[in-house]
């Protein structure tokens, strides 16, 4: 006897039959449930028992649930399900996988002697490799003293090296510092400001004003004075713009020095 088909529920005769989603087809009748396209073993696609195209396959879709008071305690209930399940399965297995092993004095006596084994292990290890990578050098009296030399050596090192810098390096007054750059051949010297000519050291005549370094200065040309912070300048008369000429009391050095460098007392 011949089946019926899926869709027209005729009988279907093997010439034309189609054995798909569990059911009996004409190859006519096997077409999709919402556009009625014919097709075929490989372009079908099943949902409940009916075929489809791709195109009207229905598609999954997600329901957002409220969170009712209902659904909180049904949520609750199947927590303390899921809970007393968990401890019953526990007591049921407990002793089988693993035993609870209670902390007695015969337990911490063990727990402390294996202690000390892995520390003798490891201290023996010790031992053995002192010296192949790295030795211990002990802190005694002999090597505190040799330490406290070496520190106090490396400070007055610093301390003469800060001072030669000090002298080299100070920096011009801060309301000329824009104007200067700092030549990388003399450290201690500064060039003059943009658009300045540097007189010629011609020493005026005697009876001028008293003045005092603010900054540390050295010489450049054989026509300078040299200066450190806090000497005396005597018979100083300004020659230019940011030039004066004076006499340095501490050396008694006669020429030119920077303006900006001195203040008067």
């Amino acid at each position: 006897m011949n089946p019926p088909c899926g869709r027209c529920n005729k009988p279907v005769y093997p010439t034309e039959k189609i054995n798909c989603l569990d059911k009996y087809w004409h190859k006519g009748c096997f077409s999709c449930e919402v556009c009625k396209m014919a097709l075929s073993m490989n372009n079908y696609k099943g949902f409940e028992k009916k075929p489809y195209c791709s195109m009207h396959y229905p598609k999954t879709s997600f329901t957002i649930v409220t969170d009712t008071p209902e659904n909180l305690r049904l949520k609750q209930q199947s927590m303390l399900n899921s809970q007393a399940l968990y401890k019953e399965d526990f007591e049921r297995n407990k002793g089988k996988g693993f035993s609870v092993v209670a902390d007695t004095p015969e337990m911490q006596r063990v727990k402390k002697t294996q202690d000390q084994i892995s520390h003798a292990l490891y201290k023996e290890d010790f031992e053995k490799n002192k010296g192949k990578g790295f030795s211990v050098v002990t802190d005694t009296p002999e090597l505190q003293r040799l330490k406290k030399t070496q520190d106090q050596i490396s400070n007055i090192k610093y301390h003469e090296e800060f001072e030669k810098s000090k002298v080299r390096s100070d920096a011009p007054p801060p309301e000329n510092r824009q104007d200067y750059e700092e030549q990388p051949s003399n450290p201690g010297r500064f060039s003059q400001p943009a658009g300045q000519v540097r007189p010629a050291a011609v020493a005026p005549p005697g009876g001028g004003k008293r003045y005092q370094a603010m900054y540390s200065y050295v010489a450049a040309e054989a026509d300078e004075v040299s200066l450190q912070e806090g000497d005396l300048i005597l018979d100083v008369e300004p020659i230019d713009e940011g030039w004066v000429f004076g006499c340095n009391q501490r050396t008694g050095q006669r020429g030119m020095l920077p303006a900006n460098y001195v203040r008067p007392v």
